[in-house]
C-alpha cells in the first residue's frame, strides 16, 4: 500500500514522497474493550457525528470498533484516554471527535500489556474555539502496527498544541493536518520520537495557514539507533490572504547508528506576500565533547547516551503535565535504549 503521501511530491530519487507497506490488516474486528478514561467537566459519549473513516495517513478500514466523542461542557476540562491493548484486545480501529467551545487538556494513551503484535488505525477530529492542549503518546510495543490521523480545524483567537511521544510501534505511521482558519490563532506541534532496531517512523505533517495573523511552529526533535528509520515530511501552506501570519518548522535526529537512515522533506508553500517563514532540518551524531565529559564523571558510556537522548527531549516531555505518564515515558525510553 502506498501510504501518507506528501501534498505536493519531489523528486521520486528522494524516496519520500510517500511510505509503501505490505501489512496484514485485521478484519472482523470485535469490541475494544480496555479503555480507561477519566473526565473532568466533559461531555463523553460513543455518538460521533463524523462517522467516515477517511484517514490522512491513506490507510484505509471499512469500520471501527471504538468511537468517542468529547465535547467540553464547562472551564478547565481535564480528560485522560488510556487504550490498554493485551491478549484479548490486539486490534483498535477508533474514532476520537472533539469539540472544544472551552478549554481543553487532553491525554491519549496507546500502551501494550502483551507481546502479541498490536495494530492501531485511529482518527482524530478537533473542532477548537478555545485554548486547547492534546498530548498522544504511542508506547506499543515493538512488533506492533500504528497508525495515527489527526484534523484539525483551528477558529479565531484559539491556541491548539499537541504534543505527540511517537516511541513505540515496529511501523509507526503518522499524518497531521491543520487548518489554522480564524484570526489571530496559533497551532503548535511538539514531537519527540525514537527509532531502535528496524523500527519504521513515517511523520507527515501538514497545516493550511488561513487566518489573519496567526502563528504555527512545528518542532520534531528525534534519535535512531540500530537499523531504524525515519521519514519527516514537514508542509506550511501561506493561504491567499492570510496576511501578518508566521509559520516556523524545525526537526532535529541524533544518528545513534551508522546503519540508521534519516530522511527529511521540510516544505514552505506561500501564495500571500505579508507573511513570515522559517525551516530547517539537520541530523547528526551526538557531541563527542559532551559525551567524553559525562563518561568522565565516571558514567558508561551507555547511560552517557541515554542522558544526551533524554536531555534533547526534555523540553517537549515537560510539556505534559501528568507526573506519573512522565516517568513512564523516559522508562520506556531508557529500556529501549538499551
Amino acid at each position: 500500500m502506498r501510504l501518507n503521501e506528501t501534498p505536493v511530491r519531489t523528486s521520486n530519487n528522494f524516496n519520500i514522497n510517500n511510505i509503501e507497506l505490505d501489512i496484514d490488516i485485521p478484519s472482523n474486528l470485535k469490541m475494544f474493550e480496555t479503555v480507561e478514561i477519566i473526565n473532568e467537566n466533559c461531555s463523553i459519549s460513543k455518538d460521533v457525528t463524523d462517522t467516515s473513516l477517511i484517514y490522512g495517513t491513506g490507510l484505509k478500514v471499512q469500520n471501527s470498533n471504538n468511537n468517542l466523542k468529547i465535547v467540553t461542557e464547562g472551564k478547565n476540562a481535564n480528560v485522560k484516554l488510556v487504550y490498554n491493548f493485551d491478549a484479548n484486545n490486539l486490534n483498535l480501529v477508533n474514532n476520537i471527535e472533539i469539540l472544544a467551545e472551552n478549554d481543553l487538556n487532553l491525554v491519549i494513551q496507546y500502551s501494550s500489556n502483551t507481546n502479541s503484535r498490536c495494530f492501531h488505525n485511529g482518527i482524530i477530529k478537533l473542532k477548537a474555539n478555545a485554548n486547547v492542549n492534546i498530548a498522544i503518546v504511542n508506547m506499543l510495543n515493538e512488533l506492533s502496527d500504528n497508525f495515527e490521523s489527526i484534523e484539525s480545524i483551528i477558529e479565531n483567537n484559539a491556541k491548539v498544541n499537541y504534543t505527540i511521544i511517537d516511541i513505540g510501534a515496529k511501523n509507526s505511521i503518522s499524518n497531521y493536518y491543520a487548518n489554522a482558519l480564524g484570526k489571530k490563532c496559533e497551532n503548535n506541534v511538539k514531537t519527540i520520537y525514537l527509532g531502535t532496531q528496524n523500527q519504521l517512523k513515517d511523520i507527515n505533517y501538514i497545516v493550511d495557514i488561513n487566518g489573519q495573523e496567526s502563528k504555527v511552529d512545528i518542532d520534531v526533535q528525534g534519535a535512531l539507533k540500530g537499523e531504524s528509520k525515519k521519514h519527516f515530511k514537514g508542509t506550511i501552506d501561506f493561504k491567499k490572504g492570510c496576511k501578518k501570519a508566521k509559520g516556523n518548522e524545525n526537526e532535529f535526529c541524533i544518528l545513534l547508528s551508522d546503519k540508521a537512515k534519516s530522511l527529511a522533506l521540510p516544505m514552505l508553500l506561500c501564495t500571500e506576500d505579508d507573511v513570515e517563514g522559517n525551516h530547517s532540518t539537520a541530523s547528526g551524531k551526538v557531541d563527542n565533547k559532551d559525551l567524553f565529559y559525562i563518561m568522565s564523571r565516571g558514567i558508561s558510556y551507555k547511560d552517557a547516551i541515554k542522558l544526551l537522548v533524554k536531555a534533547k527531549f526534555n523540553q517537549i516531555i515537560q510539556t505534559i503535565k501528568d507526573e506519573q505518564l512522565k516517568q513512564e515515558i523516559l522508562e520506556q525510553i531508557d529500556r529501549r535504549l538499551d
